[in-house]
């Protein structure tokens, strides 16, 4: 492996797609002597009375020539074309019934017969052949989500790329469809830079940050939230531990213990342990604390959780109220002729108000007359300051007591300008100065009180890792130096002179004792009090310091960040790193740093941009450039990776790497494990959106705009969202629970939002009854008019022109997507239907009737409208309706294709499950093999698609059955000449 600079990658680049892309040959086939004769003697005369006139090679209609076809191998390799011949001889519609020559029934069904005995043959002579895979890049899809699972950060860098083209199975996972061009490498080369742009070092490795943290800034933003989502993370609300101690002491502690109810309410142990032992502790019936006790103890043994629940939010009410009376307030720290915003000066206050946030304010409760706390409780009287002497010391000590175990705040995650005593509210973690960069840690509360030694260590490295990534101390020094010269007139005097901070020597020891020496010099002087003094000398101190601290922590990382540049590759790469990889990876980052002068941190960052441009990550599975006609057995890394991008549409996780490189994946009852596992992983989102979003056709729906928001105004972008979501919730759902795939048609459940829910008028439940994402099941969805995927607002919508409905569209949509069938192309000559039904004198059934009296158009109409007029039920955006735009009753019945009649939903879905849920399981079943196997489907896949559909019948239409009996095919497991790895 030759890592190379960005300057190189263009040449590298299309020297490999010469090697890998080129076209794989077939190996070549013979057919029996009987399916010869019988092509000669019947097959070519009947091509030549009832189809070369309109089908040859001068002007053929529908681009098919079927003159070229002279021999049988030139059928059997041209299948695909000859299914459509089967298709349209089948359906009766070819030759078209104002063409002259019709064959007679029994020359049509030795046709029809012939061409099934060709590819039945040929299908069961090639069994098994895992067909060419040439190597292909990563679809831009792909490239996404393996940027999100290698570096823990959804970046999309694709977002804005041209679309991936499909290929003839309508997927854009192949090799086929997926070219490569100079202007297309110069985007996935910024795109690697986009990334590598949102790499922060840190002490053990690198991290990658959810933006770019190129600037200071940024850098900041990325660092500050991840120690304030930590904050917010911690369990800090009071009413949890109440119930929760309330739950303890009416459980058999035997069975239940408070680590066990800390853990099943998501609570800290050590904290709900303080708050246990003080609602148990024995107490005169004086101050807070006792309250609290009574209060808690008047929860009936057998109340409801609800009334608990109820109780115990009384209880921390009555505690967020009462404690901010007893902060104690702490004064700015002045000092003549320092600027009250001065840093060691602010420093100082925040340290005294971070010390004081379990304490109390003597005496304060003295002057309390209220509190939050029902009329009637007994509490009210344990809350009175006794008149006695000793009974006020009672009082104060518990007072003190209950500061003690709950602190006025357990953190402070975003402070104003303190020395002006605003309100502690503003910038997140700041030190509150006055224009000036700067932070504060204020979190001892939590540390010590909440957090267990695990959670500790961790919000230590957060803060260690922002002042390593950010360096926030150093550049909190440079704008003290700058604020003292610029904004206070404390160091304009000439001694100062050699102090600023834009000099880079600044924060070195020598300078830094120099500058201490004559700021407290000149502030002594000035008459600085005791605190004021030790407050400057604890500032100097404590930042330099800091700085040598941090010095020895960046230079001690860098092996840290080799070491994790070789992880880093391994999993790009999708495979171990060889000894002579890492040795390569080792020598460019030498090039880089000693050749092209680069610094340890643009280093690292450029030679991720190249692993992330070399052809081992940005190139998949496929066979080599020199194709044998002989299959061999993938190896379990490049198993691995098949499998990978088939469910999840990204790389391997930990755990199917290290079976593959044990050895232990390719093994039956592992590799189904496996499977099982990955199908219920959120990942599996993946194939829900790739798979099914291009299977039926919503992929693209969130750009969807063919809608009039005028006189649709409820179609809002969160509605479109939530349209687009809807299907995926449904096909991730089945996909996790295993659950059979008839529910896609006959499920009468769904997924909504409260965008969704309203559209559909299903009542919107409690928040507490939706997921985190705002998200519920309906399972009695009929009653709205939904229930799987054919009543979805999705599909509706994108099959409807705007102005109306389109029951053409959306029956084409049914029998095309979801039912498998080949429909020709229409006629360049097909008469338009009305834009807007609002303003059509006909009904859209009565205009489709007049279509179908079109003898070009009765033929394909016949096959599809009927599927689509039994939802006239639902307007251009998917509602439901009892009228069309032009105020016209809708009628929903309907006379399906094999004489059946039906009424809406309820008869279309009764339709296709007595006549027509093969053709489902067999379309479902197709165009899954096509995905998994990244190629188009060959005669050679025919024994495997009719095993699917065996297995998947015998095992209930469960989801995983069509997914198990293809990862275990010779087709999944096989390719053609050398295994690849990756």
């Amino acid at each position: 492996m030759t890592f190379v600079s960005p300057a190189q990658i263009f040449l590298v680049w299309f020297v490999l797609v010469a090697l890998f892309a080129s076209p794989a040959a077939r190996a070549e086939s013979t057919s029996e002597d009987q399916l010869k004769q019988t092509f000669e003697k019947t097959v070519q005369p009947f091509l030549k009375t009832h189809c070369v006139a309109c089908h040859d090679q001068d002007a053929p209609e529908a681009e098919l020539d079927l003159s070229l076809f002279s021999t049988v191998d030139s059928v059997a390799n041209d299948h695909q074309r000859w299914e459509l011949v089967l298709d349209r001889l089948t359906a009766g519609d070819m030759p078209p019934e104002d063409f002259d020559a019709q064959p007679s029934p029994q020359q049509r069904r030795e046709m029809i017969t012939w061409i099934k005995s060709v590819r039945a043959h040929e299908g069961e002579k090639n069994a098994g052949d895992p067909g060419s895979v040439p190597v292909r890049r990563l679809s831009n899809a792909e490239y996404n989500y393996t940027i999100r699972d290698l570096t823990g950060v959804d970046i999309r860098p694709t977002k804005d790329f041209p679309v991936d083209p499909a290929n003839e199975a309508g997927f854009d996972n192949s090799a086929t469809s997926l070219s490569t061009s100079p202007a297309l490498v110069k985007k996935y080369l910024d795109a690697a830079r986009h990334v590598a742009d949102h790499l922060a070092l840190t002490p053990s490795g690198f991290v990658f940050a959810p933006h770019p943290v190129i600037a200071h800034t940024d850098r900041d933003k990325f660092c500050i939230n991840r120690i304030v989502d930590f904050y917010k993370d911690q369990p800090t609300d009071y009413a949890p531990y109440f119930l929760a101690a309330w739950q303890l002491k009416n459980s058999d502690q035997a069975e239940r213990s408070l680590e066990q109810i800390a853990s099943d309410g998501n609570l800290s142990a050590k904290y709900l342990k303080t708050v246990w032992d003080e609602l148990n502790r024995e107490v005169d019936p004086v101050g807070p604390i006792a309250a609290l006790q009574i209060i808690w103890q008047s929860i009936p043994q057998n109340a409801s959780l609800d009334d608990a629940q109820a109780t115990c939010d009384q209880m921390e009410a009555f505690v967020k109220d009462l404690r901010p009376k007893f902060k104690p307030e702490v004064e700015n720290l002045t000092s003549p002729k320092i600027s009250p915003g001065s840093q060691p000066l602010v420093i100082w206050k925040n340290q005294q108000m971070a010390i004081n946030h379990t304490k109390y304010a003597p005496f304060s409760a003295r002057q309390l007359t209220e509190w939050n706390l029902p009329a009637s409780s007994p509490a009210i009287e344990a809350m009175k300051v006794p008149e006695s002497l000793d009974g006020r010391e009672k009082h104060e000590a518990e007072c003190q007591r209950f500061c003690e175990v709950f602190p006025d705040a357990f953190y402070v995650s975003e402070r104003g300008r303190v020395f002006q005593n605003e309100a502690s509210r503003g910038r997140l973690l700041s030190a509150g100065f006055h224009n000036q960069q700067g932070y504060f840690r204020d979190d001892t509360p939590l540390y010590e009180m909440i957090l267990d030694e695990a959670g500790q260590t961790k919000l230590d490295q957060l803060w260690h890792e922002f002042n390593l990534i950010a360096d926030a101390p150093q550049r909190q020094y440079r704008a003290f130096l700058w604020y003292e010269r610029a904004e206070s007139s404390f160091m304009r005097d000439e001694v100062f002179d050699h102090h600023r901070s834009e000099d880079k020597d600044s924060i070195t020891n020598e300078k830094m004792d120099a500058l201490e020496a004559l700021y407290l010099e000149k502030a002594l002087r000035e008459g600085a009090d005791k605190t004021a003094e030790k407050a400057i000398v604890d500032y100097f101190a404590a930042m330099q310091s800091t700085f040598r601290e941090l010095e020895v922590a960046a230079e001690e990382a860098h092996p840290s960040h080799l070491a994790a540049l070789h992880v880093f590759a391994e999993q790009a790469f999708r495979h171990p790193l060889t000894p002579t990889e890492k040795q390569d990876l080792n020598a460019f980052y030498q090039y880089l740093r000693e050749e092209e002068q680069l610094s340890h941190e643009d280093a690292i960052r450029d030679y991720v941009v190249s692993v992330l441009m070399s052809p081992q990550f940005f190139f998949h599975l496929g066979s080599p450039a020199k194709v044998s006609s002989t299959p061999v057995p993938l190896d379990d890394v490049a198993l691995a990776n098949r499998l990978s991008y088939f469910l999840w549409s990204s790389m391997p996780d930990e755990e199917l790497m290290n079976l593959a490189k044990r050895g232990e994946l390719h093994k039956p009852f592992v590799l189904s494990a496996q499977v099982r596992r990955m199908v219920s992983d959120p990942k599996i989102r993946g194939l829900a959106v790739e798979f099914g979003g291009n299977w039926l056709d919503f992929r693209r729906f969130e750009e969807h705009n063919a809608v009039d928001r005028t006189r649709f105004p409820s179609f809002d972008n969160d509605l479109r969202r939530a349209m687009f979501e809807e299907p995926i919730r449904f096909f991730t759902d089945v996909a996790m629970r295993d659950g059979s795939v008839l529910e896609f048609l006959f499920g009468e459940h769904t997924f909504v939002n409260e965008p969704l829910a309203k559209h559909y008028g299903i009542p919107v439940p409690a928040k507490s009854e939706r997921d985190a994402d705002g998200w519920f099941r309906v399972d009695d969805a009929v009653q709205y008019g939904r229930g799987g995927i054919l009543p979805m607002s999705v599909f509706l919508t994108k099959n409807a022109p705007g102005l109306r409905t389109s029951p053409v569209k959306r029956g084409y949509w049914v029998v095309k997507r979801v039912l498998g069938e080949h429909i020709p192309a229409p006629p360049a000559d097909v008469p338009e239907l009305p834009a807007d039904e609002s303003k059509s004198e006909l009904s859209l059934r009565d205009a489709l009737a007049k279509h179908r009296e079109i003898a070009s158009c009765a033929g394909c109409h016949q096959r599809f409208d009927s599927l689509g007029l039994v939802f006239e039920g639902y307007g251009p955006v998917g509602e439901r309706r009892t009228e069309d735009l032009g105020g016209r009753a809708v009628d929903t019945n309907a006379d399906f294709p094999d004489g059946q009649n039906g009424d809406g939903l309820g008869g279309l879905t009764k339709y296709i499950r007595e006549s027509r849920q093969d053709d489902f399981i067999d379309n479902l079943n197709r165009k899954l093999l096509a995905y998994a196997l990244g190629r188009t489907l060959q005669l050679s896949d025919e024994k495997l698609l009719r095993e699917m559909h065996t297995n998947i019948s015998k095992k209930d239409y469960r989801f995983s059955a069509m997914l198990e009996t293809i990862v275990t095919s010779p087709q999944f497991l096989n390719q053609r000449g050398a295994a690849a790895s990756n």
